[in-house]
């Protein structure tokens, strides 16, 4: 009967609930730039003053960059649940503003031409809109029943859109206050508007720079053309052998950590038939290049990648300079999965261009540390919790997916907090994050709330 009255409260609040996240909204804090120092700053406080509201223990903790939200709603309990739930307060730049509709930091909100009503302002989606969700299902539950059903932590950064620089270190400071259960992210996406997702997969990433010197200037290339040895020759043959006809990478030892998907898991994704011809066509293109007899979902959520992010060398200006370069320059990047190595990787990849490197050149790299890739069980029950609620409020199956990208966060709530992480966002491919017109649907910030408000219900019960 609690769980009624709070999602009635919800649906009742709806247009205050908006206003809310308009006000947070309003506040330009963008992290990257330091001129908006104050505005992160007035962000975070502004989350502190509306959870000291509803009776959380409530501070804005400094740190050496953007201050962090830490809060405590400890009622429900000594043997109560305990769950942190994590997102950031700061955005990224507006830039470009004249391709905005309407002004970045003044939020609209519109029923647009196919008659969904969305809401429009840079950070809607990415993230304010996506905590609020959680904060908004907080206030309903404080409101109809007095309390929490579970004990909450609630940590908001102001820092990862620049990187988080200084999150692990703030982990490490406070780990016994902000060790939980499990942490909850709300800063990932649905399937589609009408399905819910938990992002159980996530890739790892590490970078590479290599650069081959052959000759000890520029050469001209009628005097030397021939004899000499071109490092931008080389550079593509290598990395041109990098890739196998049926799209696996060739380095040894790349694929130490992998494992194959389980059944059950590639069950499901190939249930949710997805067009992959639709996606290739929407960048122009229209066969897969990945690892051949893999679905593209497979290819994207549960396998690694060798890239070429950018090659060069030589002249290229305007016109032409009959050049044989000194150098050749590439910059790679690796998405790792299952457990794969960063160090690993990058030492097996730069073993294996040694090995291919002619007696005239060396090769320099200049590459860094990088993140492993993550799986969260998805026998974890609160992992379990999340997609009975999310089945609860949309009325099918939540989808289990992967993530192309990486989020770190997540790698240091379970190293340094010793705790898995449950993602569950109501962001859609479509939102334009980073990207001038941002927008979150109004469906998507009203169900969020619903589903956040069942998912306290399911960890409680």
């Amino acid at each position: 009967m609690s769980l009624n009255a709070v999602l009635a409260h919800i649906d009742a609040d709806l247009d205050n609930s908006v206003s809310r996240l308009f006000d947070l909204v309003r506040i330009p804090s963008i992290s990257t730039d330091a001129k908006y120092k104050a505005e992160c700053r007035k962000a975070g406080q502004w989350i502190v003053t509306e959870l000291k509201a509803l009776g959380f223990d409530a501070s804005l903790r400094d740190t050496p960059g953007h201050p962090m939200v830490v809060a405590h709603h400890m009622k429900a309990g000594a043997k109560a649940t305990h769950a942190l739930f994590y997102g950031h307060y700061d955005v990224q730049p507006a830039d470009p503003l004249e391709k905005w509709t309407s002004p970045p930091f003044e939020p609209v909100r519109r029923k647009d031409k196919d008659g969904v009503e969305r809401l429009y302002a840079r950070g809607t989606a990415d993230d304010k809109g996506q905590l609020m969700t959680f904060l908004e299902a907080m206030r309903a539950w404080i409101k109809k029943t007095g309390g929490l059903p579970i004990n909450c932590t609630v940590l908001i950064e102001g820092e990862e859109e620049s990187g988080s620089p200084s999150l692990d270190p703030f982990l490490k400071a406070n780990k016994k206050e902000l060790s939980c259960d499990a942490a909850f992210v709300c800063d990932t996406d649905m399937w589609n508007a009408k399905t819910p997702a938990i992002t159980t997969r996530l890739r790892g990433l590490t970078h590479e720079e290599m650069v081959i010197t052959g000759p000890r200037i520029d050469l001209h290339s009628g005097l030397f053309g021939g004899p000499s040895m071109n490092p931008l020759r080389v550079m593509s043959k290598i990395l041109g052998n990098m890739h196998d006809k049926n799209g696996k990478v060739t380095i040894p030892g790349f694929y130490d950590g992998v494992t194959d998907l389980p059944k059950a898991t590639k069950a499901q994704w190939k249930a949710l038939k997805f067009n992959e011809k639709a996606f290739l066509k929407s960048v122009g293109l229209s066969v897969p290049a990945g690892e051949k007899g893999r679905m593209v979902l497979e290819q994207i959520w549960s396998r690694p990648t060798a890239e070429v992010n950018g090659m060069w060398g030589g002249y290229i200006g305007e016109g032409s300079k009959t050049v044989l370069p000194s150098q050749a320059t590439a910059k790679l990047s690796f998405r790792l999965v299952g457990k794969q190595d960063p160090e690993k990787v990058r030492k097996a990849f730069q073993k294996w261009v040694k090995a291919q490197l002619p007696k005239d050149c060396k090769v320099e790299f200049l590459g860094g540390s990088g993140n492993a890739g993550m799986v969260m069980p998805e026998d974890n029950r609160f992992v379990q919790s999340a997609a009975a609620a999310l089945k609860a409020e949309y009325k099918k199956q939540a989808v289990l997916k992967g993530s192309g990208g990486s989020i770190p966060i997540v790698k240091s709530f379970r190293d340094i907090l010793g705790m898995d992480s449950v993602l569950v966002g109501f962001g859609l491919d479509d939102d334009a994050i980073h990207s001038p017109n941002e927008k979150y649907d109004l469906a998507s910030y009203h169900r969020g709330q619903r589903s956040w408000a069942r998912i306290l219900a399911e960890l409680a019960s």
